[in-house]
């Protein structure tokens, strides 16, 4: 249901915003004639730009007239169809309760449904969650916590319940943009050869640690994410049914940034999970930005740079994504690295220094297409998404680079293989044995000497 109502909302929205860009180019075009006129001869351009504001008078009319129907269609469904809504929900609920009171699990056809659900959701955040949020749009995504696949509720009675097996060490997993706490069970059976397997799962399985996933809107600023992650995980290291000894975060993707910036809000107010994180692990993560959101950046001001319908329409519609993904463009995990900017200029890389935080282990995993990571097609395109120096932080500037404890390379993985690749997950354990307490050893090297080719 309100599923239902965030996307009701959300096309009314973008019928509005539409109106409005068609206005505001229609604006444009029709002031050309008088600017040009007014330029060679001022006479006819006074009389051009007195018939341009009719012509806008009358424009704005009819531009008024669709916002008002828009709005009064919006508000007659929030009063006639969102009941009609509502009650055929609960008929419908109703009914499929009865039908499956028999059965011990829904059927397969409607828990996979609700994971494609789950994954539109996740998708449609990625893209616009900033906006999705601001409007109050119901599928805007808060930030929870999942395991075995449902909502954890952050209560000590229930966590007790929920979680009989409870460790005291924690392993978090933190998805990439437009993904979902789902996506850590990807490839499953093509990896593992069974289903079910994720990083999570075998942890538990190998080293007794209990995996807790996130799932966030990844459509808002990395930081204000951060920040969430460590509240959420103070509370979760509260109520948790044994004393917490220790904290692993798991990071893919833009979920490694996410994972960085938590760690340091929460060791800079001294937080109680902080104080037990061991190791941090970001795989494919783009530290040093992502090419693809460079190269929309770029198309954008290119588009935006010449005064025709043709160029600033689709200019504002690439415009329009997330503030998430526009901090992927040079890796942003602080609020100091977006505050005060303007996040649409092109080569404007605000990126801050982050110190590392007290003991914890440091770690990045990239990938490659190729098998040899030194091949000229792996070291170009890397693992599709994130090239290997921007997952390993390893700058053309030494002093920007980012100083891993720990690094490796996993040849013929692609992005989104990483988040569940055997070779991944053996890296993982092996640094989780090795070190078991954090212990990074600042006489180590960056990792692009002994972990990035070349």
């Amino acid at each position: 249901m309100r599923r239902l109502n965030g996307l009701r909302h959300l096309v009314h929205d973008l019928v509005e915003k539409t109106t409005d860009l068609v206005e505001e180019q229609h604006t444009s075009v029709a002031e050309k004639p008088a600017k040009v006129l007014g330029a060679v001869a001022p006479a006819l351009g006074e009389a051009a730009r007195a018939v341009t504001q009719v012509e806008r008078a009358g424009a704005a009319v009819v531009y008024d007239a669709v916002r008002a129907v828009n709005a009064g269609v919006r508000a007659a469904t929030d009063r006639g169809v969102g009941a009609l809504l509502e009650g055929l929900s609960r008929a419908l609920v109703s009914d499929a309760a009865r039908e499956l009171a028999p059965l011990a699990a829904p059927p397969p056809e409607l828990a996979k449904l609700s994971v494609l659900a789950d994954g539109a959701q996740g998708a449609l955040n990625g893209l616009v969650g900033d906006f999705l949020r601001g409007s109050g749009n119901a599928l805007a995504l808060p930030m929870t916590l999942h395991a075995g696949g449902d909502a954890l509720p952050i209560e000590e009675r229930a966590l007790r319940k929920r979680l009989p097996d409870a460790s005291p060490r924690l392993a978090i997993f933190v998805h990439g943009l437009c993904c979902t706490d789902q996506t850590w069970g990807l490839f499953s059976e093509e990896l593992h050869g069974a289903p079910g397997l994720s990083f999570g799962t075998l942890l538990q399985g190998e080293l007794g640690f209990t995996p807790v996933y996130v799932r966030y809107n990844t459509g808002l600023h990395v930081s204000e994410n951060g920040r969430d992650l460590d509240r959420i995980l103070e509370r979760l290291v509260a109520a948790h049914p044994v004393p917490v000894e220790q904290v692993v975060l798991v990071g893919h993707s833009m979920g490694g940034l996410v994972a960085r910036s938590a760690a340091h809000y929460g060791d800079r107010r001294g937080a109680s999970w902080a104080g037990r994180l061991t190791h941090l692990f970001c795989l494919g993560s783009p530290h040093l930005g992502a090419p693809l959101e460079k190269a929309g950046n770029l198309l954008s001001a290119v588009l935006r740079s010449f005064d025709t319908p043709g160029t600033r329409v689709p200019a504002a519609v690439l415009d329009a994504r997330s503030s998430g993904i526009k901090d992927l463009r040079h890796g942003y995990v602080v609020d100091e690295d977006w505050i005060g900017r303007d996040p649409d200029a092109p080569f404007e890389d605000g990126r801050t220094e982050l110190p590392f935080v007290g003991a914890v282990l440091y770690c990045f995993i990239a990938g490659t297409l190729t098998a040899d990571p030194e091949h000229p097609v792996g070291r170009l395109l890397g693992d599709v998404l994130v090239r290997l120096p921007s997952a390993a932080g390893v700058h053309t500037e030494p002093s920007r680079s980012i100083p891993f404890h720990r690094g490796a390379v996993i040849g013929r993985a692609h992005h989104l293989a990483i988040m569940n690749h055997p070779a991944v997950y053996a890296e993982l354990r092996r640094w989780l044995v090795e070190a078991p307490g954090g212990l990074p050893r600042p006489e180590l090297s960056p990792a692009g000497a002994d972990a990035l080719p070349g």
